[in-house]
């Protein structure tokens, strides 16, 4: 984990550093700090490396699939072509050797002392590498700012996420906003939501070492960090990258542009009252933000004291969340009512979900492969799929395995598990831009199905009188109108949004002031979705494939 995070470029020297920030500036078309596939096929063409090496060094280079190199990715590039012009094999252990290895020299690039004479604080072009005298300046103009509110084609974005906020802006937000989406489902989504790191959620209940595990992680506190028998952690409290060590309050985190909290304002004050962001500078963290959670009581009180909606919260975090982790401990495995509803709160994020049973080897061997069994069979039936779920098995802490009860066998299993979730965690940031367009892809599904839903119900509305009394009767009937919904448009019937839940909020609405089904609309949200959404990843894979 401790690689995590680390430059790619760390280890070369001053010199080499300004080489190579004055062939990124040159090499950088549009000036705007990414390194497109458009730029690599004119630049790289100077290195005389052949289609199939160029092809090995962009995948290895572009690991998190953007579609686009930062400088620290342009630099492990060009480590990455030096290294082949040397005649070693380009492979991901090779990515790791050049990202650690100070005697690779910068590579040779036929012509670029000429060009970086010639053109200083110009672009590069096509022309300059193919020896032309003419150059073409770019300005390197701002994709996405406000001077201008005519729609910008998507060959004018410079990486995939820019693409997928103007799809957003332009396709989705205006059925979302126009059918209320942002009430029943899920706030409005802005710039931060984009461009946040990657997310790591922890659950559990109380004491079963979720704060432990990120000191584990962090090899070391973070602020405000409390730990203990008892239910210490009362918030949630979101880890993140900064510049020194502070707790910021939850109504100052959910008003910041630059954080992806501002939805969580939906909650109220007195949630906010109970989240803080706890900000640290670590290379981890550099690279995923983890969320800290309060542990989950049993009882029904429990429920009914929490001054917040404590399962909308966490369903909140889960829509946002890369990977969720539920922690589970060898003398806790009792599930409660509130983790019940937990857990189906993480409903439509099954994908995310890895289960941790820590603290194992504070049993033995017999007692461990009960334990095991005994949690396989709970949530069997807490989460009512036929598909075995994935449990790593360990002690997230930072002290040594309890040999007395771990046999040797049981301390390499610990060792290997512990490796396999450790490698689960570093995967995220290389699948962060996957996931990101598996989401956005998600969510246009459910606005075009609440669109479908709401203009239904709009249609059953008398016309003139009866209105208060159609509307109490669709409301009642409301798991029948959805299954003629259904029948209607041809949808999925696992799609469909929580009855229960889509009728508490539509109780605050008078369904007569709903819009009726915009037919254009939702054609904008189908084209985005079959050409617009495979066109922008076709134009940002590996320009060498």
């Amino acid at each position: 984990m401790e690689e995590m995070g680390k430059s790619a470029g760390s280890s070369f020297s001053k010199e080499q550093q300004q080489i190579y920030k004055d062939w990124f500036n040159l090499a950088d078309s549009d000036g705007d700090g990414r390194f497109t596939g458009n730029d690599a096929t004119k630049f790289f063409s100077m290195s005389n490396l052949s289609r199939q090496q160029l092809k090995q060094v962009w995948a290895l280079a572009d690991s998190k699939r953007q579609g686009f190199l930062g400088f620290t990715e342009f630099v492990t590039a060009m480590q990455l072509v030096s290294l082949a012009q040397a005649g070693h094999e380009l492979t991901p252990d090779t990515f790791k050797t050049a990202s650690k290895m100070e005697g690779v020299k910068p590579p040779v690039m036929d012509g670029i002392d000429a060009l970086l004479a010639k053109n200083k604080g110009s672009r590069i072009s096509e022309n300059d590498i193919n020896g032309s005298s003419q150059l073409q300046l770019s300005t390197g103009t701002p994709q996405f700012g406000a001077k201008s509110s005519r729609k910008m084609p998507l060959n004018a974005v410079t990486s995939i996420i820019d693409g997928l906020k103007r799809l957003y802006i332009e396709k989705l937000k205006p059925l979302e906003a126009t059918y209320r989406f942002n009430d029943f489902v899920s706030p409005l989504l802005t710039s931060s939501d984009f461009d946040a790191r990657p997310m790591v959620m922890l659950l559990g209940q109380y004491s079963t070492g979720k704060t432990t595990f990120i000191k584990h992680l962090l090899r070391c506190n973070y602020p405000g960090a409390h730990i203990g028998p008892e239910p210490t952690t009362d918030r949630f409290v979101v880890v993140m990258s900064g510049p020194d060590e502070r707790s910021i309050p939850g109504n100052t985190v959910a008003v910041q542009a630059d954080m992806p909290f501002s939805g969580l304002t939906h909650f109220g004050g007195a949630f906010l009252s109970k989240f803080e962001c706890a900000q640290m500078p670590h290379p981890l963290l550099d690279e995923i933000t983890i969320v800290d959670t309060p542990g989950v009581l049993s009882g029904e009180k429990q429920r009914t004291q929490r001054s917040y909606d404590f399962t909308g919260v966490i369903s909140w975090f889960a829509a946002k969340c890369d990977l969720i982790l539920l922690l589970f401990d060898p003398h806790k495995l009792d599930i409660s009512d509130e983790f019940k509803r937990v857990i189906a709160s993480l409903r439509g994020n099954d994908d995310k979900i890895r289960v941790v049973l820590n603290k194992a080897d504070q049993v033995d061997t017999q007692q461990l492969m009960r334990v095991y069994g005994a949690l396989m069979w709970s949530l069997g039936k807490v989460l009512n799929t036929p598909e075995v779920m994935r449990v790593y098995i360990g002690s997230f802490n930072d002290k040594p395995i309890n040999e007395e009860t771990a046999s040797q066998m049981f301390c390499e299993l610990f060792e290997k598990e512990q490796n396999d979730l450790l490698m689960d965690l570093v995967d995220i940031p290389k699948k962060a831009c996957d996931r990101r367009i598996n989401e956005f892809v998600k969510r246009a599904r459910a606005a075009k199905m609440h669109a479908y839903i709401i203009s239904h119900l709009k249609k059953e509305m008398p016309a003139i009188m009866g209105k208060a009394k159609t509307q109490q009767r669709l409301i009642d009937n409301l798991e029948d109108e959805f299954a003629k919904v259904q029948r209607e448009f041809h949808l999925p019937a696992g799609d469909f949004p929580n009855v229960e839940h889509f009728k508490e909020v539509l109780n605050g609405y008078s369904i007569d002031k709903f819009e009726k089904l915009k037919p254009k609309m939702i054609q904008a949200v189908d084209d985005m979705l079959g050409y617009e959404i495979p066109e922008l990843l076709k134009s940002f894979r590996n320009p060498y494939a």
